[in-house]
Parts: C-alpha cells; structure tokens; sequence
C-alpha cells in the first residue's frame, strides 16, 4: 500500500475532516515517474482571536500513484476566505507546480523511491 505521508510538526493537527477544501488539479498526469492524481488545498480553523480572527491551517494535498503527501502550505491569522485567496494564487503563478514537486521530493526522501 503507498504511504500516506502527514509531512507536519504535529500530525494531530490534520487528523480531522478539513473545514473546507479547494480541488486545484484533478486528473492522471505524469511528473518525475510519479502519476499525480489530485492536488488540493485544504482548510482546518484551529483557533478564534477576538482581535485577530481565525487560526487557519492551510495544507496542500498531493495524491499520487506511489502514495500522498499533505503538508503545511499556510497558517496564520489570514482573515476572511485565506482558502479563495490561497487557491487563486497558487492557480495564477506557478505554485502548483511548486507543490507538486515538494511533494513529489518528500515522497522520494520518505520511501526512497
């Protein structure tokens, strides 16, 4: 079975459903030998400042034919929709491509690939 790789300080953090999630690609293509299936963001709300707002954690989620890789993309005090605007970035540069090679990185380091 491929790993499923929570590449996070703390994995607890992740070990929930998300609060929302964006779906940036979806489909089989080819990178590095890897067949990448989907890669989304996803949202978790872990905090409420009364000053600051919400706590967000965004990730990214690379799911591939040699297993998955979620991992820290963003978090802060980020204000209202951080998920929209993280999405709308990362789909007007070329940060997808960024996440999909970290990922694909990580996955290599973590099963030796």
């Amino acid at each position: 079975m491929p790993p499923n790789i929570i590449d996070l300080h703390d994995p607890s953090r992740v070990d929930k459903t998300p609060d929302d999630v964006r779906v940036l690609l979806s489909g089989d293509f080819g990178q590095d030998e890897f067949i990448i299936s989907k890669v989304e963001l996803r949202l978790y709300t872990e905090d409420t400042d009364e000053r600051l707002g919400v706590f967000s954690l965004i990730t990214s989620f690379v799911d591939t034919d040699r297993g998955s890789v979620e991992m820290i993309y963003d978090e802060g005090f980020r204000g209202k929709n951080p998920l929209a605007r993280a999405a709308e970035f990362l789909t007007s540069t070329i940060g997808i491509s960024s996440l999909i090679l970290r990922s694909i990185i990580t996955l290599k380091e973590r099963t030796r690939c």
